[in-house]
């Protein structure tokens, strides 16, 4: 039996067709699991949707109401860049319950693990990039409105700028915004975040782990927060087709031991989300997630020093 939970439900598939964007990922990674003996059916936990009250503690109204009645412009579902249907949305709203849930997990028992989110290019008013809810910025919101936590910490390791998330916590002295990313890559307007790291295209393993450590240790020594939302990204991957890193699966291990071990170590409680990844085969993607769940539990069950 793992020692944390699993949080996922078969309808995260955005059922969005032949498109770069593999959201089949997500069954193919629990059936994995399954498969593997990685995990049982009772280590899984099914969330509820997210309701229009949560999503609304990160979005506008106006934005949610159109997801909602499918009246997205044109020019709305343009810079989301996937079709518009309402299993789309549905689909939206089960992986900010996901990531609400995996949070609460991660209060309650110390680390939370949700096969999905992580789609930090959700603005308040609109999507772009994939991402028409912003999970992250949904959980943090609704974690820290409930009283959980106060200061709260995203650690975004995505190949991309965490441009949504920037922009929903813009200001907002009670969270801290890390993103490490390529510069030269999408999105070309970068908000700031409470730290950019600006990766050179082909960074690899050595100095993103340095670049990363040195940027982490510090925020983390500076803004001691009680809770955290790691989105371990498998695009910084060298193979990733919307990617520019260099980094193999021994450096995206060394990645996940760093934030997750960090963050154990100082009894900060963690909750997980997968973010992107465009590999040319989706099981090169699928073992970079499966692998972040493997340290996950080796590091629960051989605590760091």
């Amino acid at each position: 039996m793992l020692p944390y939970k699993l949080v996922y439900h078969e309808q995260y598939d955005l059922h969005i067709g032949d498109h770069i964007f593999p959201s089949k990922k997500y069954k193919w990674l629990h059936d994995r699991f399954l498969r593997s003996r990685f995990a049982a059916p009772g280590d899984f936990l099914a969330p509820q949707p997210a309701t229009t009250e949560d999503l609304m503690l990160a979005h506008d109204g106006e934005w949610i109401a159109k997801l909602k009645s499918g009246t997205l412009s044109y020019q709305d579902i343009l810079r989301l860049e996937i079709p518009y249907s309402r299993s789309m949305v549905d689909a939206f709203c089960l992986t900010a319950g996901g990531t609400i849930l995996a949070s609460e997990q991660a209060i309650l028992t110390g680390l939370g693990f949700n096969l999905g989110g992580g789609f930090h290019h959700g603005f308040p008013d609109h999507g772009e990039g994939f991402c028409a809810i912003n999970d992250v910025g949904v959980a943090v919101r609704r974690v820290q409105h409930d009283g959980q936590v106060g200061r709260a910490m995203v650690v975004d390791c995505d190949v991309h700028h965490g441009n949504g998330t920037a922009a929903i916590f813009a200001g907002d002295r009670s969270v801290f915004t890390l993103s490490i990313h390529q510069f030269n890559n999408y999105p070309s307007e970068k908000p700031p975040s409470s730290l950019d790291i600006h990766l050179a295209d082909g960074v690899g393993d050595e100095q993103y782990i340095s670049l990363l450590g040195d940027g982490y240790l510090k925020s983390l020594a500076s803004f001691q927060p009680e809770f955290m939302l790691y989105l371990a990204g498998a695009d910084p991957f060298r193979e990733d087709q919307l990617g520019g890193l260099s980094l193999t699966f021994d450096g995206l291990m060394a990645r996940d031991r760093l934030v997750i071990g960090e963050a154990l170590r100082r009894k900060i409680p963690i909750a997980i989300v997968l973010a992107g990844g465009y590999a040319a085969s989706i099981e090169d993607t699928v073992t970079v997630h499966a692998n972040t769940a493997a340290v996950a539990r080796e590091l629960l069950e051989r605590p760091p020093a």
